[in-house]
């Protein structure tokens, strides 16, 4: 219930931006339940969190509190009108007399109420989607966390099962793909600090390329600058052909792979590969991660623009985030790859040979002849 502030009558004034379509599904619903109690039973799981307005969302409260009324006697008698206002006023203290008549006002029909709960839920699913997206979004953009990568993918894993949920609640249909126009993915982070670990891998690399083999996990989309991408499918090429691996080699493959122009001399290049710092697997972890976070950041962001869209359906959302999702769970498993040990191997365990079972007792001395052999 984002609006505790929302007025609850309709006013003239030109400068508020006009009521989206989920608050009149919720007048509507309002509206039916206090003509008609009895069809609290027909509306299915609702609950007041799931009101966009928060005075809508305490009124329903009290509908569903207060014990319903006789229906003849409800009929003339606004006893249990004044009951419900009574009770949702401690926490809406702006609902009024004349709002919960004009609710019955404005209900068009009150056995559609079942209609305009499925709206308020659908609305309330596009809401909270739309708070686990900023969630992950934040989670990896967040500088100061002690483990980004890990907060990050946990978050990922509340928006799934989140999503997991929804889809329990909501039938598939036709057409289930979001027609929502995407924005390009935003730039990968090209600070300092990422691109002195991309250097750093590129220079261990060229100092150990054995280790390369054993380094499948990364690949070049994984580096926020295209020419360290191209430099890091020379030395994973070198490498694949045994080829000799040093910085004019590299430099060389890099010729041939375009990556010289009139803005890289291969002095440039070579100065890439020449100052090796450390490991390849922690600098290739540390640019793995990087991409992780930056490929987290883009699924949320796609997943923003979805429910930003009010034309998807729940199921559209459904369907196009868990899409979202998937392209981080191919780099997660790359991701985790890299950064758990290898376990360590144990020597195989050998059994202990059986000593030898005694023989029947000898009765006789062996022969001479078997004594010579």
């Amino acid at each position: 219930m984002p609006h505790p502030t929302d007025g609850y009558e309709d006013d003239d004034l030109d400068d508020l931006p006009p009521p989206r379509p989920v608050h009149y599904a919720e007048q509507a619903l309002l509206g039916a339940l206090l003509l008609h109690p009895h069809r609290l039973a027909e509306i299915g799981v609702l609950n007041a969190e799931h009101f966009d307005n928060y005075a809508h969302g305490i009124l329903f409260a009290a509908i569903r509190t207060v014990p319903a009324p006789d229906p003849e006697q409800h009929l003339t008698d606004p006893a249990w009108l004044n009951t419900v206002l009574d009770s949702a006023r401690p926490e809406a203290p702006g609902l009024t007399a004349s709002y919960l008549h004009t609710l019955i006002q404005v209900c068009p029909w009150p056995k559609h109420a079942a209609a305009y709960a499925r709206m308020i839920r659908a609305d309330h699913a596009r809401r909270t989607l739309g708070a686990h997206a900023e969630g992950l979004a934040l989670a990896a953009t967040d500088a100061t966390l002690p483990n980004p990568a890990a907060t990050t993918l946990a978050q990922a894993d509340a928006l799934a099962r989140f999503l997991e949920d929804l889809a329990g609640q909501f039938a598939p249909h036709p057409g289930s793909l979001p027609r929502t126009p995407l924005l390009p993915e935003p730039p990968r982070d090209a600070g300092e600090e990422a691109l002195d670990e991309e250097q750093f891998l590129l220079a261990s690399a060229t100092a150990h390329p054995a280790e390369l083999k054993e380094m499948r996990w990364l690949l070049p989309e994984d580096f926020a600058l295209p020419l360290h991408a191209g430099l890091w499918q020379c030395l994973t090429a070198l490498t694949h052909r045994d080829d000799p691996v040093d910085p004019v080699t590299v430099m060389w493959e890099a010729q041939h792979r375009g990556l010289l122009n009139a803005n890289i001399a291969p002095t440039d290049l070579m100065s890439l590969t020449s100052t090796p710092v450390g490991s390849p697997e922690y600098w290739g972890e540390k640019v793995i991660q990087r991409a992780l976070l930056a490929r987290a950041h883009a699924v949320a962001t796609r997943i923003t623009a979805y429910t930003d869209d009010p034309a998807n359906t729940p199921h559209q959302l459904i369907t196009g985030s868990r899409r979202a999702l998937a392209d981080l769970h191919a780099l997660r498993t790359r991701w985790k790859y890299a950064s758990t040990p290898a376990p360590t191997t144990s020597p195989a365990r050998t059994r202990a040979s059986a000593p030898a079972r005694a023989g029947p007792p000898r009765t006789t001395a062996p022969s001479a002849s078997r004594i010579s052999r």
